[in-house]
């Protein structure tokens, strides 16, 4: 059976490069985040760092940490996925071949052993590619941290030897669980059938069936509760609903595309061939439309996601702040301005916090804002009660997490633990900020000299807005409320977004890889069906064209139900932000989306023609001869 796996590798190699590819790309990915991940976890900050200087490294090793994470899952994810889809394409191609087999004396038991040797003959040769190139892309990776401020300049991944032992499993492992289902499938068709029609056979099975309404009611569940999940909770949930409806509506998509395809118009020749394709071909077309579905529903829903969070951020804030500009300097204090009606000056200062006890104890360095209550609470409407907040007493802040009012957190300021209780607590915010709320006085003044400070001013009725900015610019930087409302939105979120950007932007070569993948082996096959159009009188010219209106309108049918898969995130999205700040907020980045689809198309159409270009080379009859 080695042998015939062997043959048959070297006889239909166009049908497994992309596999092989694909291996190699998934041990890539997942090798180098593995690497990343755990050098990330074991650095050590440098020594000497101040307070702001720790927390700041505290945080771009947690979010490095948390996108070498992501990325992990995120690459095995779609590496599972796209090798999978792959296989069970290029099995159900093979179907003629497979049936010869069976007749010739071979059993299930061989066919199935058949399948599994090329698999692992894939996944061998995927994993001696993909370790060299894992080296590469960790590179690649490495750069991206640097470059996006994760990690401290001459940052390197650290190389383990286990990682050989890892890298050969992960290629091993995701060609075999990748071919499994397809050869357990492939072995159950009796042979005479598939003789009759090579594309013969159930595509929607029980199991897909029951798989992809899964993935669904899961979809369905996120939504009912990412309302309920809080400001982290629910963006958290909201983030996942496209990702279960894209994988659930892909598992769907033998039904679902041509379905759809019997709603595009089709004119001419041509058009009448590529749809009857698209209805008849059920198998082809679900195959290229999967990996579209999944990049669009994808990437729309999480950046549509995290704009709209962060515009809803921004809007909330904007309604919890009574001000007219804010002045930015370090330290604390503030003079008196003529025209300045009120102000709140606000100094923010890292602070060693420990939460509960013993076994529960959790030390972490957060964030922690001066304030003076009554000029707080007149800067932000409906920040609550907040007399009792002087002495050694704290405030809950907005972004505050393990705590809550009645509780007693410890804190580490002028060189000694402090234990201080928690009277107050302002509301929680979908934009996050300050853990704690600390009254003027508390924290030693050294500690405070060089802390950045901000202060909400109000002016006075009838006061000159250019002479009171004129005068504060002498202070500080001054900048309108709304203004500095968005820049601080940008702030707070770039983290998050610079994670989103390069997650989804090595997902996303992954996927139209993919896509490209399934166009190929579409095509390869294809060379007697073409053939055999152009004996009917179609010329060589009118067998691309159909074959550039079928895949566009392929594309066209995966980027709708992408757009439909994220739609399920946009309604978590307008439920969360409801529920969270009282106003249903979606903000959609139109631009992005626009170009995305646009790519979509330009890949999947170059890659048609020149599939179907070398597909229609040969003689028609040359084929159909060769084939009777």
């Amino acid at each position: 059976m080695l042998r015939m796996s062997i043959s048959g590798l070297a006889e239909r190699w166009q049908l497994f490069v992309g596999a092989t590819l694909s291996v190699c790309l998934g041990v890539a990915l997942v090798q180098s985040s593995l690497l990343l991940l755990i050098s990330a976890a074991t650095l050590d900050p440098p020594a000497g760092l101040s307070p702001a200087e720790r927390l700041r490294f505290s945080d771009s090793a947690e979010a490095s940490v948390a996108l070498l994470g992501v990325t992990l899952g995120f690459s095995a994810f779609l590496a599972v996925f796209i090798i999978s889809s792959t296989f069970a394409f290029t099995v159900a191609q093979r179907r003629r071949d497979l049936a010869l087999l069976r007749l010739v004396g071979g059993g299930r038991r061989h066919v199935r052993r058949l399948l599994m040797g090329e698999a692992l003959l894939l996944g061998l040769i995927g994993t001696v590619t993909g370790v060299p190139a894992g080296l590469a892309v960790m590179a690649l990776q490495t750069r991206l941290l640097v470059g996006f401020g994760f990690v401290p300049g001459g940052f390197t991944g650290q190389w383990r030897d286990w990682i050989l032992g890892a890298s050969a499993g992960v290629g091993l492992g995701l060609a075999l669980a990748g071919v499994l289902v397809a050869a357990r499938r492939a072995a159950r068709v009796r042979p005479l059938d598939a003789l009759r029609d090579p594309d013969a056979g159930r595509v929607m099975t029980a199991g897909r069936w029951l798989t992809g309404l899964f993935f669904a009611a899961g979809a369905v569940a996120l939504i009912i509760l990412a309302p309920v999940g809080g400001p982290a909770g629910g963006q958290a949930l909201t983030m996942n609903v496209s990702l279960c409806a894209a994988v659930a509506l892909s598992l769907l998509a033998p039904v679902l595309v041509p379905g759809v395809a019997r709603l595009i118009p089709a004119a001419g020749v041509t058009g009448m061939l590529a749809r009857a394709n698209l209805r008849d071909e059920v198998r082809r077309s679900a195959a290229t439309a999967a990996p579209l579905i999944v990049l669009i529903g994808v990437v729309f829903g999480q950046v549509g996601a995290s704009a709209s969070f962060a515009a809803a951020g921004v809007a909330e804030q904007r309604r919890g702040t009574a001000a007219d500009l804010v002045v930015e300097t370090t330290g604390p204090g503030f003079p008196a301005v003529a025209g300045v009606a009120s102000f709140s000056s606000e100094t923010e200062t890292p602070l060693r916090i420990t939460t509960g006890r013993g076994d529960t104890a959790d030390t972490l360095i957060q964030s922690a804002l001066v304030v003076e209550p009554a000029a707080f609470a007149r800067a932000h409407p409906g920040s609550g009660y907040l007399q009792a907040l002087r002495g050694n007493a704290v405030a809950g802040g907005p972004g505050r997490e393990g705590f809550s009012r009645g509780d007693t957190v410890t804190a580490h300021f002028a060189g000694t633990d402090h234990s201080l209780p928690v009277v107050a607590e302002v509301p929680t915010t979908i934009g996050g900020g300050a853990a704690l709320l600390v009254p003027a006085g508390l924290l030693p003044a050294d500690q405070l000299a060089g802390a950045p400070t901000r202060t909400f001013v109000t002016l006075a009725p009838g006061a000159d807005p250019a002479r009171v900015t004129a005068e504060l610019s002498t202070v500080g930087t001054v900048t309108g409320v709304d203004d500095w409302l968005r820049a601080d939105a940008e702030a707070r979120t770039s983290t998050s977004d610079d994670i989103m950007l390069i997650v989804l932007g090595l997902g996303g070569l992954y996927a139209l890889i993919g896509v490209v993948n399934a166009v190929v082996i579409a095509a390869a096959a294809r060379g007697r069906e073409f053939a055999a159009a152009r004996a009917t009188g179609l010329t060589r010219l009118q067998v691309l064209r159909a074959a550039l209106l079928e895949s566009s309108a392929v594309t066209m049918i995966g980027v709708f139900l992408g757009a439909l898969a994220a739609a399920g995130t946009y309604v978590a999205v307008l439920a969360t932000t409801s529920a969270v700040t009282g106003t249903a907020t979606l903000d959609l980045p139109w631009t992005l989306m626009a170009v995305l689809a646009v790519v979509a198309f330009v890949v999947t159409g170059l890659t048609s023609l020149l599939t179907s270009w070398s597909a229609t080379r040969v003689a028609p009859v040359s084929l159909l001869g060769a084939w009777e």
